[in-house]
Parts: structure tokens; sequence; C-alpha cells
């Protein structure tokens, strides 16, 4: 079977595949459909983004809950969230998200589709992350020392009720757990999220480690924020690639 990732909305209809040069003149077409201040404001986030850390939400089944965590993920400038889904459907709450999945890249684990939490770990191991439970065990590490330095972090999140699976659980390699001193065991998961994306990405942005995206990743992620923020978009990347071609 074909293990592929599944992207949200807004795919990217094959931009990826030109070459940089054609990429970086289309980025130069479309500016001219965007304001001087969008467009910088766009550059100045895209500097502050990362894929040093990550997120996997495992059957998140409340969409206030998800979305939250969506939400915060865009605010601390992490750009990936995996988002499992094995019993529950995973749906976005529109007036808790704000439009922040616009500005994400969501790939999605559907086990409609044959991919599980497994395969979620199997991937973000492959590419070099460390994956990181959050827990609310006190025999955890607390958030606050956990090295961010010794490569990048995927953070597992599970459902309120009951947390992470443990499937989940086994394949975490570490655990996180942020400090409480009230006779409540646990935040929610979107206070959680909250909390321990504020305390990592500190941390990270403070420390010498190649957080930043690479050049590549920069230019094609400006170009998809670009074609979702134009309207009609794709009428106009139909236009300068026929222009391109004759």
């Amino acid at each position: 079977m074909n293990r592929r990732l599944q992207e949200e909305e807004f795919e990217a209809d094959g931009l990826e595949s030109l070459d940089p040069d054609m990429q970086q003149e289309l980025i130069e077409h479309l500016t001219g459909h965007l304001t001087d201040r969008r467009f910088a404001r766009m550059q100045e986030v895209l500097a502050q983004r990362t894929r040093w850390l990550t997120v996997v939400l495992e059957d998140i089944y409340q969409p206030h809950n998800a979305s939250a965590v969506l939400r915060s993920c865009e605010c601390f400038g992490v750009q990936d969230v995996h988002i499992v889904e094995d019993r529950n459907d995973y749906t976005i709450s529109r007036d808790v998200a704000l439009g922040a999945s616009r500005w994400l890249d969501l790939q999605r684990w559907r086990a409609q589709e044959g991919l599980t939490i497994d395969d979620c770990c199997d991937e973000l191991s492959r590419r070099g992350y460390r994956l990181v439970a959050a827990t609310p065990r006190q025999d955890a590490v607390r958030v606050e020392d956990l090295d961010v330095t010794t490569g990048p972090v995927a953070v597992l999140f599970g459902t309120e009720l009951k947390g992470l699976t443990t499937k989940a659980l086994a394949r975490a390699t570490e655990a996180v757990h942020i400090p409480m001193y009230g006779f409540t065991e646990s935040f929610n998961i979107s206070v959680s999220a909250a909390l321990i994306l504020r305390e990592l990405s500190a941390g990270m942005r403070a420390a010498e480690v190649p957080w930043q995206l690479g050049a590549q990743q920069r230019q094609q992620l400006l170009l998809r924020w670009m074609r979702r923020s134009i309207k009609h978009s794709d009428r106009v990347i139909d236009r300068f690639r026929a222009q391109a071609t004759e």
C-alpha cells in the first residue's frame, strides 16, 4: 500500500514540483495581487516558522479542542500538525481555529485508509523526530527540563478523557508533563498544548539549533500561503503557466 501523507485543504496542485526559479517567478507574479503590507507580514511570519517542533493529535473527537490546538500551533510557529483518525473523524471548529488551519500543513492518518498511529510514528522517526508523549504522569520529565537541542521533537497528545492510547505510549521514547500544584490532575488538551508549545518553542528559539525552515521550504510555503490568500488564485496561476509555456 502507498502510505502517503494526506494533506488537509488547499493542496499545492503540483506547484511544489516546479523548479525553484519558476517558483520564484510565480511568487513575484502573485505579489502583484497582494498588498505590500500583506506580503511583508507573510515574510515576517515565515521567518519564524519551524519544523523542529511538530504536533501529533491522536483521535481527538472534540472539534473545539482540536481547533484550539491548531490555533496554538500557528501562534507558536509550528508548521506541521499530524492528525491520527482511528475511531473519530477530525473536524475543525471554524470559530475556535480562527483560520489557523489555512497557514498550517495538516497531515492526516486515517484508519479507513489503512493509516494508523504506528504509520505516523514510523514516518516521524524516519524524519529524525524524537517521539515525546504529553502525559499527566508526575514521573515524566518536566516540560521545562526537556532538552530541545538533541533533535527535532514531535509531541503526542491524546484525548482529554483517556489520553494517549497504549500504542502511542509504546511508540514514544520520551514523556513530558506540566507541573501542577492543585487537586485537579490535568489541564484540558488545548491548554496543555499551549503551555507545552510555549515552553518548547521558547527553548528552541533560545538554543543554537537549526529550527528555521530552509530556503526551499520557505519558498514553497510562501507560494502556498499566497495561493490561499489570493482570490481566484487558480485562475491567476493558470494564466501564468500558460504564458510561461508560450
